[in-house]
């Protein structure tokens, strides 16, 4: 598919440029192409390969030694390695290898250890959450293929629900949640994983999920009575319909407190109203989440 410049490799592998050119003329590490303008590109595999040396490379392993290696045996070699709990970034690099390899079981793997020796939470922070970044500057550069993107969605997608249907039973009278997304909004992955903090925290949890008109949430807020709201703004609605959308949002809960996750909800110049919130990251929702589980659960 398509094609990775220097500059990409070096932000997806944390590896400067000048130690990607050095590695490729001293061992024969990669075998990039040349444009028609004489620029080098490089291929999926090259990526995969970088991502794994790095891996083995961070572990003390020497590059000469490394570059020896068939790609069988780098991957192998970098299974073996991927046991330091603490080591994020080494997890996320073998997470995108083995992605771009559509190579599911390693997938299942990688994420069923990190999340049994981390717990699903740390997992989800450190780990998931990272890799996600680097799927979207690939997205963003065009160097993904939806259906990787796809399969590390459904895994993720999975686990949450697993982890989630594993908490306890929480009390109907315990602080209340209604969680949605907008009309045409499909990118459910932060709602979910804001849905199972919630419940491990004790709270109580409506989960509308994808694609809900305005007017649904109105009449559920009627009925459910939420001490809060949340939602998460990844495509949806159109970036210049966001205040209108928030005000209509508060006005369907007014005085209780709206969470409106994502970037469109922190765009430059947009006035919230006054009981809405746009935490930054998701430790920042997990900070508000404290802070409120507190106070008292309305009548």
């Amino acid at each position: 598919m398509g094609q990775f410049s220097i500059s990409d490799l070096e932000q997806l592998s944390g590896i400067k440029a000048h130690t990607i050119r050095m590695w490729e003329q001293r061992y024969g590490l990669l075998r990039p192409v040349r444009t028609a303008t004489n620029i080098r590109t490089y291929c999926e595999s090259d990526l995969r390969r970088l991502l794994n040396v790095t891996t083995l490379c961070s572990r003390g392993q020497r590059i000469s030694q490394v570059a020896r290696l068939s790609d069988a045996e780098i991957q192998a070699a970098v299974l073996a390695c991927c046991n330091d709990v603490h080591d994020y970034h080494q997890q996320v690099n073998a997470l995108l290898a083995a992605m771009l390899s559509f190579d599911e079981l390693r997938l299942n793997l990688l994420l069923t250890e990190a999340s049994s020796k981390l717990g699903f939470e740390k997992m989800m922070l450190f780990v998931a959450y990272p890799l996600l970044q680097r799927i979207g500057l690939m997205w963003l550069a065009g160097t993904v293929n939806p259906a990787q993107e796809h399969l590390i969605a459904h895994l993720l997608r999975q686990k949450i629900l697993a982890a989630t249907d594993a908490l306890p039973s929480v009390p109907a009278t315990a602080r209340r949640w209604v969680l949605f997304l907008p009309a045409d909004e499909l990118h459910e992955l932060a709602l979910l994983f804001m849905n199972y903090v919630l419940r491990a925290r004790g709270q109580h949890t409506l989960y509308l999920g994808q694609n809900l008109p305005l007017e649904e949430l109105n009449a559920v807020c009627r009925t459910y009575h939420p001490d809060a709201v949340a939602t998460v703004l990844t495509t949806q609605p159109e970036r210049g319909r966001v205040g209108e959308f928030a005000e209509a949002v508060a006005a369907c809960c007014p005085d209780k407190l709206v969470v409106m996750y994502g970037q469109l909800a922190r765009q430059e110049g947009l006035v919230l109203p006054k009981n809405c919130v746009s935490p930054e990251l998701m430790t920042d929702f997990l900070a508000l989440v404290g802070e409120h589980a507190a106070e008292p659960v309305a009548a």
